[in-house]
């Protein structure tokens, strides 16, 4: 089945406690679309596959950096700031 043409499912996030990994691998696959959480009869989210590897922020800065393949940003810059002195 494409993943065009797999079906959503919406479940309760009691029930998806216990059904998580299942989940996850059917949307992962393609079996399922996207999966709906519901919580109180209301959507609270959706868990859907990753298209590709995000290259930029996210957040308020998004569309306004691009970070260049393989740079860490984790990783400390050597600067020693004021406020560590």
């Amino acid at each position: 089945m494409a993943p065009d043409e797999a079906e959503s499912r919406t479940i309760g996030v009691t029930a998806f406690k216990a059904q998580c990994l299942a989940l996850i691998d059917e949307v992962a696959r393609g079996k399922t679309r996207r999966v709906i959480l519901m919580k109180h009869n209301r959507p609270i989210a959706a868990i859907v596959p990753i298209e590709h590897e995000p290259t930029e922020l996210w957040g308020a800065m998004r569309g306004s950096v691009k970070v260049a393949p393989g740079t860490d940003l984790t990783q400390p810059t050597g600067e020693i700031w004021e406020a560590e002195t």
